[in-house]
């Protein structure tokens, strides 16, 4: 065994120095890596919010375990958590400020870089208009730095312009949790999958993106006295799917129409909570008549799922004490995403599963820190979940912070996939990216390349030389987790505090130094914004005074109080010293104008790219335990590429055997937009014949050259889920094969989905 552990850690075994010793927090270690020192911090990948201790050994971090005091995972983490460290000191890791030269990058002085490029977005503004500068962020900073960047971005360069990656994930959840609350923000927590009845996971493999929520789930048990029903909705025969008691495969997005039905038959049966809707709710009468579109025997044709079992499912869910529903990407990356959040809104409504222990409509976020960008981002909202169409919203603001009223949008600007239409417009000029990674992450890779190739400037500000970045003009070379302290909020909005441990990589700033510098070569900019301001704390103070009063209340918390409890769930006030577990409890009012939720009836449609001759499968993406987004962290990290390496695409047995190929054989995909090849086959029932399923991780399979420039036009969230592809068993020349396939395509995308659409839309009338 500690040969292994040793193997494992990469030590040279013949050497006695590596001799594992007994270290009081962590155990056996070996003694040349035995940390000096352990500091209490948070995971900074996935939005579970994990805590953590990073193990320090002179100044580099050597080793992470989990904080058995933390109640999101009590002691435990996932492979990415427990190798986190590995990524801090990786090779590829930027050193500091780079510019392009002809024989690449060179690494310059701060001054040079900073001059660069505020030169350069002075010139373009000037000439093309304030709008002509873009930025893109992620979710992946602190929200201190969120807050710094968004404010620097809107009042500072005055660009709307200004969205960030959690658009690709969680827009559709925020825009659906508007329609029927009339504000963003879960309702639920992580303590409710231990205190349902009924759980349903809704396009939602928490096995593989979120673990250690099943460890919540598991705690079901001892806190009931008996197992939860476990109702899994997906596609696709997940990791997930494994633990369910009844398993729904559903037709590729048709959840909008399952929820609906089972909508319909609560209403039909007399199951649902009278009480709960007359007192609690607005909006009833007018979803019940959009309701009866969906009987059972129409549901069933939709959604391939059997009339019995709608009905079952129908029956568990409304007759439980409390039900929760949770998705994640399956549900939001959607062109129907976000009426989809709002369906499932309204089956938790219907049935009363709202404010109370166990009852809840719950997404679960999918970067560290995306629910610290929704609340203080500046990207589709004010900070403090404002209006930017409210002038009452927007001189509150002001003058909180002390800025001309003027300086605050009157709207939001372009959402992340409008930014890149207007680069392909020439309407913009200058993109700078913050931590992501749009060349292997965005759909459509062939036209994003092509509008990329337009920019006069591309400015990547990242820890690591990403795809992006090495297409990039400037790089501002970022520190990253564990070399800087602010929060991070998770999923169930519990505020939690991420230390600096370690000294930054070389010459690299945190994004909040490199905002707040970059700002001083901004004439006026720096003293108007950030007068004073000498670390993230006193932007943490600033959110403060700008979240009180608002849903999102953070006034309450100081970083020693957010240490000490663990984390804290927004609203924290006076009211709620140690935070609020669930939102819309009995008594609590929404931001709706009734102080209501609302019931929000939506139609589903059938896909706009369906099957044809040309493209016979349906391609569905999605991610692997063991990577994290673009593999820009867990790339060089051993272990995590030796469990998963590459690509994969999911057949299934028949279609395997239609293309006479086995597991481990190699394959070529094609859609109307490109091509990928090489990618190994698994053979799997796992996936549903005429379906495939790619995790979209790798670089090496870039399998979003497929996915299509589809988005939900309330969220702009990318449809990702359901692209028409083409395999290819034997090789064939790509160009040959792209050109037939782009006309053929084409043309039976125009007939064949028009037919299709035809027959739906006269069905539906019938």
């Amino acid at each position: 065994m500690i040969e292994k552990i040793k193997e494992f850690l990469g030590l040279d075994i013949k050497e006695d120095k590596y001799a594992l010793v007994d270290d009081p927090f962590f155990g056996k270690v070996a003694k040349e890596r035995a940390p000096e020192k352990w500091v209490r911090s948070t995971c900074g990948y996935c939005g579970v919010g994990c805590g953590l201790y990073i193990g320090v050994k002179e100044g580099d971090p050597v080793y992470v375990k989990g904080d058995p005091d933390h109640p999101v995972n009590r002691g435990t983490l996932c492979p990415k958590g427990l190798s986190e460290h590995e990524m801090v000191r990786a090779p590829t890791r930027l050193p500091g400020a780079m510019i392009r030269r002809d024989d690449g990058f060179e690494q310059v002085e701060w001054d040079e870089a900073f001059r660069k490029v505020s030169e350069s977005f002075k010139r373009i503004q000037r000439e093309h208009g304030k709008r002509s500068v873009a930025v893109i962020s992620t979710g992946q900073l602190l929200t201190e730095e969120f807050y710094t960047l968004g404010k620097f971005v809107q009042l500072g360069l005055e660009t709307n312009n200004y969205d960030g990656n959690t658009t690709l994930c969680m827009a559709s959840a925020v825009m659906g949790y508007k329609q029927s609350f009339g504000s963003d923000g879960p309702p639920g927590c992580y303590e409710d999958f231990s205190h349902a009845e009924v759980i349903m996971l809704i396009g939602a493999n928490i096995a593989d993106n979120h673990p250690i929520l099943k460890l919540h789930i598991a705690r079901n048990r001892q806190v009931r006295g008996k197992k939860p029903t476990i109702i899994v909705v997906d596609p696709r025969h997940s990791k997930t799917a494994n633990m369910a008691d009844i398993y729904l495969p559903i037709k590729p997005r048709t959840d909008l129409a399952l929820i609906n039905g089972l909508c319909y038959i609560i209403w039909e049966q007399g199951w649902m909570d009278e009480k709960f809707i007359n007192e609690r709710t607005s909006g009833y009468r007018e979803f019940i008549k959009g309701i009866q579109k969906y009987p059972p025997q129409e549901v069933a044709h939709i959604t391939g799922i059997d009339v019995k079992t709608l009905y079952e499912v129908a029956r568990l869910y409304a007759g439980a004490d409390a039900a929760m529903s949770a998705w994640t990407m399956g549900v939001n990356q959607s062109a129907m995403g976000t009426d989809t959040v709002s369906a499932i809104v309204n089956l938790a409504l219907m049935t009363g599963n709202l404010g109370k222990p166990g009852g809840a409509p719950m997404s679960i976020t999918g970067q560290c820190n995306a629910m610290g960008t929704r609340e203080s981002g500046f990207t589709s909202s004010i900070p403090g979940y404002r209006n930017f169409a409210s002038e009452e919203d927007r001189s509150e603001y002001a003058q909180i912070v002390g800025v001309p009223q003027e300086l605050v949008p009157t709207a939001r600007g372009y959402a992340y996939p409008q930014i890149i239409e207007a680069i392909e417009r020439g309407e913009i000029k200058a993109l700078w990216v913050v931590a992501t990674n749009p060349l292997v992450s965005f759909p459509d890779q062939p036209r994003l390349r092509r509008a990329l190739e337009k920019l006069d400037l591309l400015v990547v500000q990242d820890s690591f030389m990403s795809d992006t970045a090495k297409e990039a003009d400037v790089l501002f070379g970022a520190a990253t987790w564990s070399e800087k302290t602010g929060t991070y909020t998770n999923s169930e909005r519990r505020c939690n505090l991420a230390k600096k441990s370690v000294p930054n990589y070389k010459d690299s700033k945190s994004d909040f130094e490199i905002v707040v510098e970059f700002s001083k070569y901004f004439d006026g900019k720096y003293e108007l914004l950030f007068n004073g301001w000498s670390g993230p704390e006193d932007a943490f103070e600033e959110w403060k005074r700008v979240s009180k009063g608002r849903l999102c209340d953070y006034s309450g918390m100081t970083y020693e109080k957010i240490e000490k409890l663990g984390g804290i769930q927004w609203p924290c006030n006076d009211e709620h010293p140690e935070g609020t577990p669930r939102l819309y409890y009995e008594g609590m009012k929404t931001p709706n104008e009734d102080g209501k939720p609302k019931f929000v009836f939506s139609d589903w449609q059938p896909m706009q790219e369906d099957i044809c001759a040309s493209f016979p499968l349906i391609l569905n993406t999605g991610r692997t335990v063991e990577q994290f987004h673009t593999r820009t962290k867990t790339g060089t990290i051993k272990i995590l590429e030796d469990l998963a390496p590459e690509a994969w695409v999911e057949l299934s047995p028949k279609d395997a055997e239609k293309l006479k190929v086995r597991s481990g054989d190699r394959i070529a995909l094609s859609s109307p937009r490109g091509r990928v090849d090489e990618v190994m086959v698994k053979v799997t029932e796992a996936v549903r014949e005429g379906s495939v399923f790619v995790p979209f991780h790798f670089n090496t399979q870039l399998v979003n050259t497929l996915t299509q420039s589809l988005f939900d036009p309330k969220s702009f969230e990318p449809n990702y889920k359901q692209t028409a592809i083409q395999l290819h068993s034997e090789e064939v020349p790509e160009g040959v094969v792209l050109e037939e396939e782009k006309i053929s395509g084409a043309l039976g995308y125009a007939k064949e989905s028009e037919e299709r659409r035809s027959v739906e839309s006269l069905k539906r009338s019938i």
